[in-house]
């Protein structure tokens, strides 16, 4: 068989290197990042994933999906890319508190459909992230310090296996491929629908507050004081930007899951910081949480470094304030706790998380020089830090160049590898970060 035998294999798209539209089918959402694949399928159901999947085994390819290219890398040479974005289909379930999404649905639409209903998902900071993509690899949320990982409250998976079989994976049915797929990343199977807890969400508090940078250490001591005392049900996030064309700022998002007064007495403190540019800071409804951290809703080129931190001693807060940002936009400490740190029977690979807090840098990369500069700041930034920096990553936010090694603690790598031999022997299946690199 050759690569154009797919054309017949599949009622979707399928384009090929010298297609018109191929280079462009192949981007993922990160501009920066080149995908140097074999073949881009555009999936038009679960049965066209499955008929790939089965291609890809009997000709010796590998297959890798993606519904836009969140978290894409770059080491895709020979690839099948499988995208899933139009594997639709939404159906929430007041009652039960249940959410059935299709691998392609985005958690804007969930939000949109499960707020009006005093539900919410364990969505992150942004509307145009898949929920499949984003939850096989843990999902921070929001509201993670009340409720764990995204994860955590997944019901069952409707895969296709590495031999392309179709099946419903839960607790039950196969525990250990549940337990994977849990925040393991999508090396064991093809998801095509997820089935997952909602949570009450009656009313919702929060947004963003912006200062001009010389009141950055004040700003990060009322968060640090905030933080220390916050219930599961406030998340804070401190950070310095820097935009094109414009001066350096410092800001606090939050998102608060209650009521509006109890969220302002929460953040008092904060009200008696001067020069505010902006108070954002509102109830917010579950359809608009994406409008909090107003992340970018369109590709672009970026180089982002993550990196938990066991603390934030005084020799950190001066490199946290201190140290020079050009050429990043954004430099991110995030607060973490409440139930990402507690230790569930029930819970997938991706925790507990024991850090407090996870330091997040991000930097545009429109061409290669710049791209190297936004990494060697990443990296004297993550060097200032010392012995702080735990060496784990959540494996939601490895980047380019990192290994899922790094996510997970060696008795859950072990289990993942072994599973991942088990259900894959052939290697017919590829997550961004496979769990078998560097083994």
């Amino acid at each position: 068989m050759t690569n154009t035998d797919l054309r017949g294999t599949v009622e979707g798209r399928v384009l090929l290197p010298g297609d018109d539209g191929f280079e462009q089918a192949a981007k993922p959402w990160n501009l920066a990042v080149r995908q140097p694949v074999a073949a881009v399928v555009d999936a038009g159901d679960a049965a066209d994933v499955a008929a790939v999947v089965r291609y890809a085994a009997k000709t010796g390819l590998t297959v890798t999906a993606q519904p836009s290219g969140h978290g894409a890398v770059s080491d895709t040479e020979g690839v099948i890319l499988l995208r899933t974005r139009r594997l639709g289909g939404m159906k929430v379930r007041r009652e039960e508190r249940t959410a059935r999404v299709g691998a392609g649905v985005r958690w804007g639409e969930v939000l949109a459909e499960a707020g009006p209903l005093g539900l919410t998902g364990l969505a992150g900071s942004s509307p145009v992230v898949s929920v499949t993509g984003y939850t096989l690899g843990g999902g921070l949320s929001w509201f993670g310090r009340k409720y764990g990982f995204a994860a955590d409250s997944v019901r069952s998976f409707d895969v296709v296996r590495a031999d392309g079989e179709t099946d419903t994976v839960t607790a039950g049915s196969d525990p250990d491929l549940f337990w994977a797929l849990r925040g393991g990343g999508g090396d064991f199977a093809l998801v095509t629908a997820i089935e997952f807890d909602l949570h009450p969400a009656p009313a919702l508090y929060g947004g963003r507050m912006m200062w001009p940078a010389h009141r950055a250490r004040e700003v990060f001591e009322v968060f640090r004081e905030i933080t220390a005392e916050a219930p599961e049900e406030l998340s804070v996030w401190f950070g310095r930007a820097q935009f094109p064309q414009a001066p350096p700022m410092v800001a606090l998002d939050v998102a608060y899951l209650g009521e509006e007064g109890e969220g302002r007495a929460l953040l008092a403190r904060l009200d008696k910081i001067g020069d505010v540019i902006a108070d954002k800071r509102g109830p917010v409804a579950v359809a608009d949480l994406g409008n909090i951290a107003a992340e970018p809703t369109d590709p672009s080129p970026g180089r982002s470094r993550a990196e938990l931190l066991t603390g934030l001693d005084d020799a950190a807060v001066e490199t946290l304030l201190e140290t020079p940002m050009e050429p990043l936009v954004g430099v991110q400490v995030r607060h973490l706790g409440g139930a990402l740190a507690a230790a569930r029977p029930d819970a997938g690979p991706s925790g507990p998380v024991a850090e407090p807090y996870l330091l997040y840098l991000f930097g545009l990369a429109f061409n290669p020089e710049l791209s190297a500069a936004v990494g060697a700041r990443q990296e004297r930034f993550v060097e200032e830090f010392g012995g702080l920096v735990s060496g784990r990553k959540p494996y939601t936010m490895l980047a380019g160049g990192e290994r899922a090694a790094a996510a997970f603690a060696e008795g859950d790598l072990a289990r993942l590898r072994d599973i991942k031999r088990d259900r894959d022997p052939h290697g017919v299946l590829r997550a961004n970060f496979p769990v078998l690199a560097g083994a």
